[in-house]
């Protein structure tokens, strides 16, 4: 159950890491602009994050097994046709149904195991799970840089196959199924409120990206625009109205969890940016290889895996507050010495540094973020109070990738020229870099510590779940 799970949920954390390495040589098979390869990024967002809570409440009404198989498969599929995409237009619509599936397989993950393990085992269960994701994030970046460099960037969607054919195996033998007990009652599925927040996220999405190279005064940019914001408004307005909302409005009462998940979109939008940007920098300018690119975060990924379980217990003793104030602002540090950044220097006095810095602000940070998004929610929206702080880390990556490269003067062709492309990397990392230190602003003045001290069950969840939350911003919502 264990293997299954993890290969499961790794699917969706590999292929999130991935296909940033690739980029550049997607690029010039496709002879793509900016633009292009904005929305093979974000089309996979696109989907995961409007139809992730959709897909949770489909695992608890019709069967987390069933449901955790189809997005197994459909993800199987759509890594196919990724693979034989012959054009850009082709592989970015693929990858939007790459999110599909990975929507479908993500909640159920985590679920299976909180619904099959007895409650004395269930904590190593999830801590096992939790690890060894993160190792499968970890190994992302890594396996696709070599892939990219020894073969073809085509072959990142392939690997795919074999593994989720043996999570299929591994599933159907050993994965019982499971139902949440709410829905005997016989609430539906929340369907207009997913193809509301879904088309929203679209049509605010297309307008950011295009905007850039249409004009922003274009008819298709404003309306999309436009219809993007009434959506999501609507949204807002159908969660208030609906007997049976996907995302219940009340999750939101405690202003606690409300400022969390605030500094949440701050904090995460400034890292989604500078990911999506960075191995851009590292090959076009620097001269990286796609392998050397793909291994040059991993010091990140080994700090949050050796330091988070300990920020989670800090923050159990101590209180929250502290820690996302001053974890944010040392992330913030982080992206800044990422100027350095320009092709003329080494990897241990241009990117090292940031790194490191970078790596010790996010294991300060996410797991006392992550613990304070599950505890500060009503009792009986922990599940999706996990949720929703996923979600939020994803739309503002989504927002960030679209809106950051404008900002820098990043747009059309200039990932082809190193000289223009860098001077818009230093001038989206100090950008990046200042709103990780508002996101620590926020949390000082917004986030309170409790009372008293938690249970001694809050650590032992936050540490282990806090890698994957962060690493590839691809982490299962703890749905119970």
């Amino acid at each position: 159950m264990l293997a299954a799970t993890v290969l499961g949920s790794g699917l969706a954390a590999i292929d999130a890491t991935v296909v940033g390495i690739a980029l550049p040589a997607i690029g010039r098979d496709f002879h793509a602009g900016l633009a292009d390869l904005q929305w093979v990024v974000t089309a996979y967002t696109l989907t995961l994050a409007g139809l992730l809570l959709v897909a949770g409440a489909l695992g608890d009404r019709y069967g987390r097994k069933k449901v955790f198989l189809i997005g197994v498969v459909w993800f199987a599929l759509a890594s196919a046709l990724c693979g034989v995409a012959p054009n850009a237009t082709m592989l970015i619509a693929a990858r939007a149904l790459q999110g599909v599936g990975a929507a479908l397989l993500t909640p159920g993950s985590l679920a299976i195991l909180e619904a099959s393990f007895v409650p004395e085992d269930r904590g190593r269960a999830i801590g096992a799970w939790s690890g060894l994701s993160g190792v499968a994030t970890a190994v992302g970046p890594f396996l696709g840089g070599w892939l990219v460099q020894a073969a073809s960037w085509r072959l990142i969607f392939a690997i795919n196959l074999p593994l989720a054919a043996l999570v299929v195996v591994l599933a159907i033998r050993h994965v019982p199924e499971s139902r949440a007990p709410e829905t005997e009652d016989g609430a539906g599925v929340d369907v207009p409120g997913g193809l509301l927040i879904t088309l929203g996220l679209v049509g605010l999405t297309y307008g950011l990206i295009e905007g850039p190279n249409r004009g922003w005064q274009s008819p298709s940019v404003l309306a999309s625009l436009l219809l993007g914001f009434a959506l999501l408004g609507g949204f807002g307005w159908w969660q208030n109205k609906a007997a049976h909302p996907m995302l219940p409005l009340e999750v939101f009462s405690s202003r606690q969890f409300t400022a969390t998940n605030a500094v949440t979109f701050v904090l995460y939008g400034a890292l989604g940016g500078v990911l999506f940007l960075l191995p851009i920098q590292l090959q076009q300018v620097s001269g990286y290889s796609a392998l050397e690119a793909g291994v040059s975060l991993l010091p990140v990924t080994l700090l949050m895996l050796t330091l988070s379980a300990r920020s989670g217990a800090l923050a159990s003793r101590i209180g929250p507050r502290l820690q996302m104030s001053v974890g944010p602002c040392l992330a913030g540090l982080g992206l800044a010495l990422l100027v350095r950044v320009n092709g003329s220097g080494s990897y241990l006095t241009e990117v090292l540094p940031g790194v490191l810095v970078l790596g010790l602000g996010l294991a300060t940070t996410v797991a006392p973020l992550t613990s304070t998004a599950l505890s500060s929610a009503p009792a009986q929206h922990a599940g999706m109070a996990s949720a929703v702080n996923n979600d939020v880390a994803r739309a503002a990556s989504l927002i960030a990738v679209a809106v950051l490269p404008a900002i820098a003067g990043i747009t059309g062709s200039a990932y082809l020229h190193p000289a223009t492309f860098s001077s818009g990397f230093h001038k989206a990392v100090l950008v990046s870099g200042a709103l990780c230190v508002l996101s620590g602003l926020m949390a000082a003045a917004l986030i309170r510590n409790p009372a008293r001290p938690t249970a001694a069950a809050a650590p032992g969840e936050a540490g282990p779940a806090a890698p994957q939350h962060s690493c590839g911003l691809d982490a299962p919502p703890n749905r119970p």
